[in-house]
């Protein structure tokens, strides 16, 4: 695949209260310690779920998080080599730019368009 999905999000009004859910639904464990971008999620309310694979190592790291100024929603990020040119590119074939690029504490770069029918896609990678 020439840009895998390399993460997933699911972002709510209340963070704890879904971690807890997915929690006792998949047998999730999250890691609350590292921050994310403001625009994402409340920095110090995120949980990274912590990696959990299949025999074969297939899985995709991922994150519950929000708080009470963030709308609800799940997102998957797609990795390309360039977000503001993915960005443009989505926006070219009839796409909507929603955020970004924005670069998180830890330096990763994202951004999130709507397709042409609404769903809202992440792009994940450098400037």
């Amino acid at each position: 695949m020439r840009h895998p999905v390399v993460h997933f999000e699911v972002i709510g009004r209340n963070p704890q209260k879904l971690r807890g859910y997915y929690g006792a639904l998949f047998g999730w464990e999250f890691d609350t310690s590292s921050p994310v971008a403001a625009e994402v999620s409340e920095p110090d309310n995120y949980g990274f779920v912590e990696r959990v694979t299949t025999s074969d190592g297939t899985g995709i790291p991922g994150g519950v998080g929000g708080g009470p100024a963030y709308e609800g929603h799940a997102i998957f990020y797609v990795g390309v080599p360039d977000v503001e040119a993915a960005l443009r590119e989505a926006e070219r074939l009839g796409g909507k730019r929603r955020m970004g690029p924005v670069q998180a504490p830890t330096g990763l770069v994202i951004g999130h368009f709507t397709d042409p029918e609404g769903n809202l896609v992440g792009v994940a990678g450098s400037a």
